[in-house]
């Protein structure tokens, strides 16, 4: 203790000598007007402030050095600009007005630039907007980014797939730190809440370089929320009915920040029935979740730390098929009681013209399966006496024991050196790693337990030149797995990207993007035998695996003007040895045999679009957007589990008077495609259009904003199945119609 404590009283020593302010007044291009509100930003502190009445600003408390700021309001382009501390003379900022929604910054990639700067395309959405439309869970709201789809088990359990890849093959970052929870289960959902995360990034394709293994198909990068401004508080409570699950969401959050300490505070409660079809409740699809978040910061000019904690219980049920009818919100055997602790570390120290950024995460995931301990036959009573069974079943199974229970303890860091800019270069080093230990404690076993130990090196650069940015860079990794008294695999691997972001013409950007990528096998691959239930097959894993390595080529066109957007983006992505499971043909138990094998396979397509503001109407907003996916083995056989090709389309209209602030108006027909292109082992899956609608905006109550949301997913109920729904099998439709109601207020 007397150590942190003779650290922070260093570093507030250097800050009496070292205190700078960047100051100036914003300016609109074709009028010369001031602009109010104006959000001002620099990404590496971490800091920002607003513009007042007078279009004029101040930041305080900057350490010296080269920062990008980021001026940015609704209306208006967002401009960044680098500025040298300490200041010669005031900023003069002039803004353009656009219709166009504003940029933000991509935290995601290493140089933490606007999307319109950044070489590597990533899709940035904010969870409100996710919500808005209907969203019943965060894993369930992501499906809304092209080129994002999930593998789901009803509501509670869902995988995020990028562009055909799924599981181990997508990394998920939270609090700065990769999310580690036994992520190779088909049955394994994501194990986050979305209250208290801000915003959600995907990278989508191979990103290796920056991350490490398991980047191989792409990252989910969860923004947390930011804290308060210096010297203010705030407050909030937001509550959401969801009419298809006669569930609900809420949570409540209070965050204070000073000129150098500051929290947050945020708890979240949400139960769930068993979701209805047209014709049907899914039996045993019900869950509930707990989840607590809080943050601790400090900032000064030379150092800024922030120590975030999340704690998440979640109990999903897990469908087989339909039984009782019921409306009963505590699942029944077999279901899953999964904990997760998230505690994080992330700091920054600012030198002249340098900075050193050290990141490190503990994670703890005790994961829990029950099963019933004997079966009943209720399809013969009607619903009242079967809600009166489930009464006294679920007394029993409050005695049950976890047939299986996993612990899985781990322990990551991320140490980056920021150089000093050469010239037009900006360079980053570093050093990223994991250890991870998991542990069996239940009857039966699905992995054994191992040690896994990671450890990767990475240099990458950034070059600005007139008209074109590259960046480039190169990556090695090694990882071992100790299984106990069995095997000790060792991975070994090289890897590189080069990119190029350039304007062909004023309107119109190129970007072009060569990566690879590696994964190493997991442990259900290198040693599973025996009987998976969620997957109802028997599993026999295959020591000799070697690791999955791939390239993929990326190619992004856009144009963009002040009222009209059009992108189109391809990929080619090339997988050696990808890792899949295939059936012998043989029998244990009365159950399949699978065993997994390697072959060298291919994923290609891409997403294409347009947003469209008609001038002078822009309030009016259209977006479609079209995304395929195709994925082949060398000998032409598909891929299991590859998203079926899908169109979206959108009408938006944005509004504000009196009575309504920030009001808006949706309806979007989102129309999925047959899906034939299927594996040796999978069926064909129908198309389908899917239509929803809704609106909300902002009303003023005891002077204090109160935000309201209604919207309708699946309006017409149409029976459908999703193609990657894990109860397909069972012919088990998906969500029917769903009414959701939001209301947040800001204290």
């Amino acid at each position: 203790m007397k150590i942190l404590i003779h650290i922070v009283l260093f570093f507030t020593v250097l800050n009496l000598y070292s205190q700078h302010s960047i100051t100036g007044s914003i300016k609109e291009a074709n009028t010369n007007n001031n602009i109010p509100f104006v959000n001002i930003y620099i990404p590496q502190l971490e800091k920002g402030t607003i513009s007042d009445e007078n279009g004029t600003f101040t930041l305080n408390n900057i350490p010296p050095g080269n920062y990008k700021v980021i001026f940015s309001i609704i209306g208006y382009e967002t401009l960044s600009k680098n500025i040298e501390v300490p200041q010669i003379e005031d900023l003069q900022i002039v803004l353009n007005p656009s219709a166009i929604e504003m940029e933000e910054i991509i935290v995601s990639t290493p140089f933490h630039k606007l999307q319109s700067e950044n070489v590597m395309k990533v899709e940035k959405e904010n969870i409100n907007d996710l919500k808005a439309n209907g969203a019943v869970t965060l894993a369930d709201g992501i499906t809304d980014i092209a080129g994002v789809e999930s593998i789901s088990t009803g509501l509670s359990i869902s995988k995020p797939v990028i562009r055909g890849l799924s599981s181990n093959r997508v990394l998920v970052y939270t609090q700065g730190v990769r999310l580690e929870n036994q992520q190779f289960g088909d049955e394994h959902g994501l194990g986050i809440n979305d209250a208290g995360i801000e915003s959600v990034e995907v990278i989508k394709g191979p990103a290796s370089l920056l991350y490490g293994s398991d980047a191989l198909g792409g990252v989910l990068y969860l923004n947390p929320e930011r804290f308060a401004e210096a010297n203010t508080n705030s407050g909030d409570v937001t509550f959401n009915y969801f009419t298809n699950t006669n569930g609900y969401t809420t949570n409540a959050g209070y965050k204070s920040s000073g000129d150098t300490f500051k929290f947050i505070f945020r708890g979240s409660l949400a139960e769930h029935s068993d979701y209805k079809t047209k014709d049907y409740r899914v039996s045993n699809t019900r869950f509930g979740e707990k989840d607590f978040k809080t943050a601790l910061g400090f900032q000064s000019t030379t150092f800024k730390t922030e120590l975030r904690y999340n704690a998440n219980i979640i109990k999903p049920g897990i469908p087989e098929d339909i039984g009782i009818q019921s409306t009963n919100k505590t699942p029944l055997p077999p279901y899953q009681e999964v904990t997760n602790h998230v505690l994080s570390s992330k700091s920054t120290i600012f030198f002249k013209n340098s900075s050193l950024n050290v990141n490190f995460g503990l994670l703890y995931n005790d994961r829990k399966e029950f099963e019933d301990e004997h079966e009943d036959d209720h399809e013969d009573h009607d619903e009242e006496v079967g809600q009166e069974d489930e009464k006294h079943e679920d007394e029993h199974h409050d005695d049950l024991q976890p047939a299986l229970q996993m612990k899985l303890k781990t322990f990551n860091y991320d140490i980056k050196y920021n150089l000093p800019m050469f010239g037009k270069f900006e360079t980053i080093v570093g050093l990223q790693g994991m250890l991870q230990e998991n542990s069996n404690y239940g009857e039966e076993q699905l992995i054994p337990d191992a040690t896994t130990n990671d450890i990767g090196f990475l240099v990458v650069t950034h070059i600005h030149l007139n008209t074109s940015e590259l960046e480039f860079g190169a990556r090695y990794d090694h990882r071992s797995i100790d299984v106990l008294n069995n095997i000790n695999p060792n991975y070994k691997s090289f890897n590189g990207a080069a990119g190029i972001k350039t304007n062909l013409k004023e309107n119109i950007t190129l970007r072009l993007n060569l990566a690879t990528g590696f994964r190493a096998p997991n442990l259900a691959e290198l040693t599973s035998d025996g009987v998976h239930h969620g997957s109802n097959r028997y599993e026999v894993g295959n020591v000799d695996l070697t690791y999955e390595q791939n390239f993929q080529t990326d190619l992004a066109l856009e144009f963009k003007n002040e009222h009209v957007e059009v992108f189109a983006n391809a990929f080619y992505n090339m997988v050696n040895n990808y890792i899949y499971l295939s059936p012998n043909g043989s029998f244990i138990d009365n159950t399949p045999v699978y065993n997994y094998l390697q072959n060298d396979a291919k994923l290609y397509g891409g997403e294409f679009g347009l947003h469209f503001h008609p001038h002078p109407l822009d309030w009016l907003h259209f977006e479609s957007s079209f995304e395929t996916v195709t994925g082949k083995q060398n000998n032409d056989d598909y891929l299991p589990l590859i998203p079926a090709n899908t169109f979206s389309n959108t009408i938006r209209i944005e509004f504000n008077n009196q009575w309504l602030n920030k009001g808006y108006a949706f309806t979007k027909l989102r129309t999925t495609l047959k899906q034939d292109k299927v594996s040796m082992f999978e069926t064909q899956t129908n198309g389908y259009t899917l239509l929803s609608a809704g609106f909300g905006g902002t009303v003023k109550l005891f002077k204090k904003d109160l935000q309201l949301t209604i919207s309708g997913n699946n309006l017409t109920n149409k029976r459908y199945i999703n193609h990657l729904s894990r109860l397909k099998p069972e012919g088990i439709y998906n969500i029917g119609r769903n009414l959701s109601f939001g209301i947040q207020y800001n204290l």
